[in-house]
């Protein structure tokens, strides 16, 4: 009785443990899931990186779209102080009197007289300070380097110089190269020597006769915004044309008319369209206009200006009165 128990409880003790199988993939499977894998993924991952080109185009034209509107609304700030802008006749009257005056990288397109005020300059009695007004000449440059630089992108660039008056004090200090006392601080610019409105003429001739001090400028040009469009009127296919200024203005230094603006033709940010303004000298009035590059931010080549991807040239123009004026005898 003991052993057939014996017996019963051995084969029941077989039957119930587990049969292990031993199974895996073949090669053709394995080949087959690969495949699959590889043409499931490979969209999913050229549609990430087409997402992500797509969101970086997009930032960088926002960028330029802000950056060109910035440069902008601060052109406008300071042609409202202005007293009197420069025509393209102006410019070129004038020209050999601004700094760089030989270089070949730039070229100036907003030249101005302004009236600038200077906070808590006079003293009226005791701690009681009271301010004032200098005059101020102010130009903006449009700039393309012709080699590449390592501070600058490979596009254009708009750069801004500006030379003020000091203020004079009948007890104060002496300013190197200038005569007269000045208020210590607030010596002039050197280079610097005001407008002459006396003697014959309209007031274009007597602005237009304007010559700088004696003393070499130490003023340098400041840049105010990079990723200007830098494409010209002579590639291939060209850039966008200025837009014809009405009657009663005259566009400033890039207008291919001459004798204007002869001297410039050398250069290549003369043929460039991208920064350039219309002057009403008579009521002090100017149109500016502004064209970015949102390509240069993100490759080193086919930069320039087409049809096609014109959405990433963010274009911006704003027309300013100057609040100030000047009367000539």
């Amino acid at each position: 009785m003991v052993r057939t128990l014996k017996f019963l409880l051995r084969s029941q003790l077989k039957r119930s443990r587990p049969v292990q199988q031993v199974s895996g993939f073949t090669l053709i499977e394995l080949l087959i899931a690969m495949i699959m894998a590889f043409l499931i993924i490979t969209p999913l991952l050229g549609f990430m990186v087409n997402i992500m080109e797509t969101d970086q185009k997009e930032q960088a034209k926002a960028n330029s779209e802000q950056e060109t509107q910035a440069a902008l609304d601060y052109i406008a700030r300071d042609l409202q102080q202005a007293i009197y802008l420069y025509d393209a006749d102006g410019i070129e009257a004038i020209k050999n009197q601004l700094p760089n005056s030989s270089a070949t990288d730039r070229v100036p397109v907003l030249v101005f007289w302004k009236r600038e005020i200077v906070n808590q300059a006079l003293t009226i009695t005791g701690n009681e300070k009271d301010d004032t007004f200098v005059y101020s000449l102010v130009a903006y440059y449009l700039i393309k380097d012709a080699t590449s630089s390592s501070t600058w992108s490979n596009a254009a660039r708009i750069a801004r110089w500006q030379i003020k008056d000091g203020v004079p004090a009948s007890t104060g200090v002496d300013c190197t190269g200038y005569t007269g006392k000045y208020i210590s601080g607030n010596c002039p610019s050197p280079g610097f020597t005001l407008f002459r409105l006396d003697g014959i003429g309209t007031l274009k001739d007597k602005m237009n006769a304007w010559v700088k001090a004696t003393a070499d400028y130490t003023a340098d040009t400041t840049v105010l915004v990079d990723f200007i469009d830098q494409s010209k009127t002579d590639d291939v296919p060209a850039a966008p044309s200025r837009v014809i200024c009405s009657t009663d203005s005259v566009i400033n230094a890039q207008l291919t008319v001459p004798p204007n603006t002869a001297s410039f033709n050398t250069r290549n940010t003369y043929k460039m369209t991208s920064f350039y303004a219309c002057i009403d000298r008579v009521n002090t009035t100017a149109q500016v206009f502004l064209r970015g590059n949102a390509l240069t931010r993100l490759k080193s080549n086919n930069q320039n200006y087409t049809d096609s991807n014109k959405t990433y040239f963010p274009n911006a123009s704003i027309r300013v009165q100057g609040r100030g004026y000047l009367f000539t005898k």
